[in-house]
């Protein structure tokens, strides 16, 4: 439970590279992250793991809340540092990812 794994699309011009997708998080999350087997872990606020790796020229991302976490201002910036991780690794927006999925989900 809290587990969660989704694919993004890159937009023209975001490179598909795991060392790019590394330096996003360092700057985003202020974590070093850990490498294995080609996928990018770290911890932050109320994520208890989050794995970045790149597979297809899309980036896979694999969270696991924690549950714990009460304090919501620790929550909301949580959530505000994982959308803007997003957008700069895929060049895509909060709205334009969404639209992306609903496609997807309608199978357009």
């Amino acid at each position: 439970m809290g587990e969660n794994i989704s694919e993004y699309k890159f937009k023209r011009g975001f490179k598909p590279e795991n060392e790019r997708i590394r330096g996003i998080m360092e700057d985003i999350f202020e974590v070093k992250p850990a490498e294995n087997g080609g996928k990018l872990t770290l911890r932050y606020g109320a994520i208890k793991e989050l794995k970045a790796w790149v597979e297809d020229k899309k980036l896979f991302v694999e969270t696991s809340s924690d549950l714990s976490v009460k304090d919501e201002k620790l929550i909301l910036d949580t959530n505000k540092r994982f959308r803007d991780f997003l957008e700069e690794a895929t060049g895509y927006t909060a709205k334009e990812r969404l639209k992306a999925a609903k496609k997807a989900v309608a199978g357009e």
